[in-house]
């Protein structure tokens, strides 16, 4: 098995694979093909007149797919773009309809690990969190740039965090004597500004939802989405699908009211009525996967 499969494990693959049947002359886009992992399940069942085309914006799992995918039957093309131009994109590779649409919104393992991007609250890294090197604006222009009331919008918009007014006047007073340009420093403001005496302890990091809030907002990934999912239904050949692995609710809300909207404009059948989840055993082997929803729409 290729390394790159171990060291990042597609989530809920079988289950897809369960749902998805694919004919020999399919073609499937892999919206986000991290390290190749979905692509290589489905492309092992495409002979030589299918095709996959793979997108990501981050050029070391473009890297990384190729090898992963090298020995597949079908033709694979990898485009280093953001799924936001799919419709330019395909049109770009020729390709006028496809058969399946797939977006895992998920983090690639070895980004959360990666100085270079960094996204991790549990090791001191550069603060900057793009995926996609090209875009110019980073978490800490973000944090030493934005007034304290944007900061606290933005925390409470995108992580949802009810004490994001505390946390932005922390993080505000703290960079007033140090400027904050480590994930380290701005996760040891957030922790203090969120520590209470005899408090109960999340189980999550109490980071996790102001570092969320900035990586969404550095890589505009809801309106990303948005584009991806307004770009869809003018995509798929009839019958095709389309699936999106989400993992926060600001996600999953999105995809729902999307394929439920373009449900009763009789455009796609629901597939899925309510999101997939994985099992627990899943979960056992993979923790990554505890937050995912999957959820299938077909195009009518």
């Amino acid at each position: 098995m290729n390394g790159s499969i171990v060291e990042h494990i597609p989530v809920l693959a079988d289950t897809l694979a369960g749902q998805i049947n694919l004919p020999p002359d399919g073609v499937m886009v892999d919206a986000t093909i991290g390290h190749g992992g979905h692509s290589l399940l489905f492309g092992r069942n495409l002979g030589p007149d299918g095709a996959i085309i793979g997108f990501d914006v981050d050029e070391s799992s473009i890297r990384t797919a190729k090898l992963t995918l090298a020995d597949l039957p079908c033709r694979v093309t990898l485009v280093h773009s953001n799924f936001a131009q799919i419709a330019d994109d395909l049109d770009t590779q020729g390709f006028e309809k496809v058969d399946f649409i797939l977006a895992d919104l998920g983090l690639c393992s070895a980004q959360l690990t990666d100085v270079g991007v960094g996204l991790s609250f549990q090791a001191n890294m550069p603060l900057d969190m793009r995926i996609d090197k090209r875009l110019k604006r980073t978490a800490a222009d973000i944090i030493s740039e934005s007034d304290e009331k944007y900061l606290a919008d933005l925390i409470y918009r995108f992580g949802q965090d009810r004490a994001s007014r505390r946390i932005a006047r922390f993080i505000v007073r703290h960079r007033v004597n140090e400027p904050i340009i480590t994930t380290g420093q701005l996760a040891g403001i957030v922790c203090k500004a969120l520590a209470r005496p005899g408090k109960k302890r999340s189980r999550i990091h109490p980071a996790t939802r102001t570092f969320q809030a900035l990586r969404i907002a550095v890589n505009n990934e809801l309106e990303n989405l948005e584009q991806l999912l307004a770009s869809v239904p003018d995509l798929l050949k009839k019958d095709g699908w389309i699936a999106i692995i989400s993992y926060h609710s600001l996600e999953d809300g999105m995809v729902k009211r999307n394929f439920r909207q373009n449900a009763k404009d009789s455009i796609y059948t629901l597939i899925t009525k309510k999101p997939i989840v994985p099992t627990d055993a899943e979960i056992a082997g993979n923790r990554r996967a505890r937050s995912a929803k999957l959820r299938i729409a077909q195009r009518q």
